[in-house]
């Protein structure tokens, strides 16, 4: 599956990046940096995505946990409405939902 950028000129100035990369013309640090700002962030996951997503992928609350290192009681108050994933949680998330399982076992 391929990225989504923020803009069509985004998508643009990312692959000129990678060409740049791939010849060594820019670092790793660079081509984070590039990733960063034409990338588009991964997209906010409420209590029913995070609940439709385990149904999905038929797996327990607590086995949703340990996949994402966190807490049973993080994943209730996810599937309540009580918090939000933030951050890393909704990269992880995403993550989950574009690849499955697979992406994340080790």
């Amino acid at each position: 599956m391929s990225s989504k950028y923020r803009s069509r000129i985004a998508e643009e100035v990312h692959e000129m990046a990678q060409g740049l990369h791939s010849i060594g013309a820019i670092d790793s640090a660079e081509m984070k940096e590039f990733d960063l700002r034409c990338l588009a962030p991964a997209p906010k996951f409420n209590s029913e995505m995070v609940r439709e997503l385990r149904n999905r992928l038929n797996i327990t609350q607590i086995a949703l946990a340990s996949i994402l290192n966190t807490s049973l009681s993080t994943v209730q108050k996810w599937e309540t409405g009580a918090k939000n994933p933030g951050g890393p949680s909704c990269k992880l998330l995403h993550l989950l939902d574009r690849k499955g399982l697979e992406a994340l076992q080790c």
